[in-house]
């Protein structure tokens, strides 16, 4: 048995079909079922059950499958740590991050990172959805919230810079219905609710739990409005447009704030529950490649720069 048939193994369990896994690894179909048939044959063992629909392991195709894992990424770290030798640290890093983050912050970051660094190779997918991290192959994921309980013991989650999501209105709005003095009042405006990057049956996206700046005291409070979507740049787009007031997340709105085409709406509340995040498999040792990102992530957010200070208006 060698990498290959480790490789193979794991191919098939992750795909459950002999043709996915044979365009996962970009060889004939046959191939894969012949060196299956050899691999079980010498080892005496059925490894995979087949039927017309779905290719699963056995038992014993399972704890090989598990064993293949193990060994791989020892063969994985061992390259790094050659690799690493080398003056100039190099290979693949495979990320995730939610399209919005991803597209107008962590993308140039990226990009600058891998310009003092030119022999990493960057691979980003954007999704909305947090990926089964270790068993899709990413070395880690930016993400804006952190990891839950479940999740804790396998994952690594590492702030990288605190965010908050902000109430705003476009001028227009404010106009037309006034400034909300107080949160009550937000009841008796018409609110733009984004549903995004949540189960709605077990989440109510149109309570704001909202905290005071100063003493950080929550207050829940129930808002209402007949315009709502699971994009949260469509929300924006309803509120640019002067349909309502939004919760959004500071980052994403601060080219609006900055040039005046949104105003801060009560000010001294925000929801600071969307911090950045680096969220990864666990591993004993990260390549030096996956340390120098971070160190640079870190670098790069830390002072948080979709804050506007004294730049941001405020409202009338």
């Amino acid at each position: 048995m060698d990498r290959s048939d480790l490789e193979l193994v794991l191919a098939i369990r992750d795909h459950g079909s002999l043709t996915a896994a044979a365009l996962s690894l970009d060889i004939a179909a046959p191939a894969v079922t012949k060196r299956l048939a050899a691999l079980e044959a010498s080892l005496g063992q059925r490894l995979f059950q087949r039927t017309t629909r779905r290719v699963s392991p056995t038992a014993e195709g399972e704890t090989l499958c598990e064993r293949a894992r193990v060994l791989l990424q020892g063969f994985t770290a061992l390259e790094d740590e050659l690799q690493e030798r080398k003056a100039q640290p190099t290979g693949l890093i495979r990320l995730a991050a939610t399209f919005g983050f991803g597209r107008l912050w962590l993308g140039p970051a990226l990009a600058e990172f891998q310009q003092r660094y030119p022999r990493i190779e960057i691979q980003l997918q954007l999704t909305e959805q947090l990926p089964d991290l270790a068993r899709e192959g990413f070395d880690g994921a930016i993400w804006l919230w952190s990891v839950n309980s479940r999740q804790a013991a396998e994952w690594v989650s590492r702030r990288l810079a605190r965010n908050q999501r902000v109430l705003v209105a476009s001028p227009a709005y404010i106009r037309g219905h006034g400034m909300p003095a107080t949160l009550e009042d937000l009841q008796n405006h018409v609110c733009l609710i984004a549903r995004e990057n949540g189960n709605e049956a077990a989440q109510r996206f149109d309570v704001w739990q909202l905290h005071r700046e100063r003493t950080k005291t929550p207050v829940r409070i129930r808002v209402n409005g007949p315009l709502s979507s699971n994009s949260g740049e469509l929300v924006r787009d309803w509120c640019l447009q002067g349909h309502g007031v939004m919760l959004r997340s500071l980052w994403d709105v601060t080219p609006q704030l900055a040039s005046g085409e949104l105003v801060r709406v009560l000010p001294a509340w925000s929801m600071p529950d969307a911090d950045i995040h680096w969220l990864a498999p666990y591993r004993n040792d990260s390549p030096k490649r996956i340390r120098l990102l971070i160190d640079f992530l870190l670098a790069q957010f830390a002072a948080e720069p979709w804050k506007l200070k004294n730049r941001a208006r405020q409202g009338p």
